[in-house]
């Protein structure tokens, strides 16, 4: 079994080292910002507000996936040895 680890841990470290991330989606965010009013009312000290849809990326290290699936392999495996002990 530690064995095992050591490898999803390797496995997970080389990931994380070489392949970076991975943009999964964009979500449109809404930022409000302050400036400075145009002419008179901006020299008195008057400010307008603009409100402006960027869209932010949602992203997911490669590490977290190989990490993921990595997991999943190993408990699959440990749940077919262990159907396989009781069948016998």
């Amino acid at each position: 079994m530690k064995d095992e680890l050591s490898l999803i841990a390797g496995a997970t470290t080389i990931a994380g080292a070489s392949l970076g991330s991975i943009t999964v989606a964009t979500i449109p965010v809404a930022v409000t910002t302050s400036a400075p009013a145009w002419g008179i009312a901006g020299w008195m000290g008057f400010t307008t507000t603009t409100t402006t849809v960027v869209a932010s990326p949602v992203i997911v290290p490669a590490a977290a996936i190989v990490a993921v699936g990595a997991l999943l392999g190993y408990g699959v495996m440990k749940a077919h040895e262990c159907m396989k002990s009781q069948e016998g």
